[in-house]
């Protein structure tokens, strides 16, 4: 399977755009069950802002969220692909810099993490690759704002803290990060491979579609239950209250140390923005 490096670039700066403009069928549709539930008028209120926001973004053609985030792509290539025309990660971080700047969306991108001088095209983007058996090539594009990144956090557990360990310490990074990530959240938690095995499930998990919970019936029963009690803090839209603080716990395990339980927790604010589509 031959896949030219122009048709990923045009690609990658489509989904770049889309992303940030649509906000999912699921993610809407978070929003309409949770105005059912809340009993709050305030949280009512806010949903119904973030409706209309979401709507206008759409129509008019224009981000969701004023921070358009910093780009992180995952791709799994096929081992019988064959891509054609140059490299792959400069065909994507020059579909991010296009989509960008075609797109009129905030450049937030720093060439240094000490010296701070914006890139001016939101590249780098950050890439992670996967190869896997066939000959497709998908790319999943997640444009993350970085209120909510800030909130993320990576604990090393001992293997006899278990469930409960694991329980307590997700609801504190979402106790302890408030209203800051932009609630109704959507937690991502990664558990177990190493310390940064665990962040890299954590963030991969964001993408999967909301009210679909992890297919092994253990993990499933803990992301209903931690659902079930984040939703219970009262932080609420936007953090004025409410029984909508997560619209889901999205949780994705790995093989571990016998000394250790990695947990990582990385957090997407309501607009938690993606899109994928595969090459074949």
């Amino acid at each position: 399977m031959n896949i030219e490096v122009e048709k990923i670039t045009d690609s990658v700066a489509e989904m770049c755009k889309d992303s940030n403009y649509y906000l999912g069928k699921d993610i809407i549709n978070g929003y309409y069950q949770a105005l059912e539930k809340e009993e709050s008028s305030t949280a009512k209120n806010i949903l119904k802002e973030l409706i209309k926001n979401a709507e206008i973004a759409a129509e008019e053609k224009v981000p969701v969220c004023q921070d358009t985030g910093m780009v992180i792509v995952f791709v799994e290539i096929g081992q019988n692909v064959n891509i054609k025309g140059g490299s792959l990660n400069k065909a994507i971080n020059k579909g991010v810099s296009r989509g960008y700047k075609d797109g009129y969306l905030r450049k937030s991108v720093v060439n240094d993490p000490l010296i701070r001088k914006n890139t001016g095209d939101n590249t780098p983007s950050v890439i992670h690759t996967e190869i896997v058996p066939g000959s497709q090539l998908k790319l999943s594009v997640i444009p993350k704002g970085f209120g909510s990144e800030n909130m993320s956090r990576i604990k090393m557990l001992k293997p006899t803290a278990g469930i409960k360990g694991i329980k307590e310490f997700i609801l504190e990074t979402v106790e302890k990060a408030g209203p800051n990530p932009c609630p109704p959240i959507i937690v991502g938690v990664g558990i177990g491979g190493t310390f940064e095995k665990a962040a890299l499930l954590s963030k991969k998990s964001l993408l999967r579609e909301i009210g679909k919970n992890n297919s092994d019936k253990k993990l499933a029963k803990i992301e209903s239950s931690l659902l079930e009690d984040i939703n219970n803090l009262d932080i609420g839209p936007q953090g004025f209250g409410g029984l909508t603080t997560a619209l889901a716990v999205n949780i994705e395990s790995y093989p571990t140390h016998i000394a250790a339980l990695p947990v990582a927790v990385n957090i997407s604010c309501h607009a938690s923005r993606h899109q994928s589509r595969v090459f074949s």
